[in-house]
């Protein structure tokens, strides 16, 4: 393998690796997970206060849960169908010099 195809397929790779690093779903998913978590302590042991602004029901928990449940599907498709990275576009063939072709 020559040193051109070498350098072309590292820099492939690298691209791919790029574009699962800066996949949205991570980042998404990763925030619904981490204020998923953080709603749902504080819906564990509400107030009276706050239960009965919100007439008896526990938002804050079911709240939570839910964006818990949202971070983890984005974070479960991600990893079953990850991103690709983007196809190179293709070369375009070289013109004799001299033609006009357009």
């Amino acid at each position: 393998m020559s040193d051109l195809q070498k350098e072309v397929s590292e820099l492939e790779r690298k691209s791919a690796t790029a574009a699962r690093l800066f996949d949205i779903r991570r980042i998404i998913g990763g925030l619904f997970v981490v204020y998923g978590v953080i709603v749902t302590i504080a819906g564990l042991s509400p107030s009276d206060a706050d239960l009965k602004k919100a007439e008896g029901v526990h938002i804050n928990l079911w709240t939570g849960l839910a964006m818990l449940a949202l971070g983890l599907f984005f974070l479960v498709w991600m990893k079953l169908r990850p991103a690709e990275a983007p196809a190179a576009p293709e070369a375009e063939p070289e013109r004799e010099p001299g033609s006009d072709a357009g």
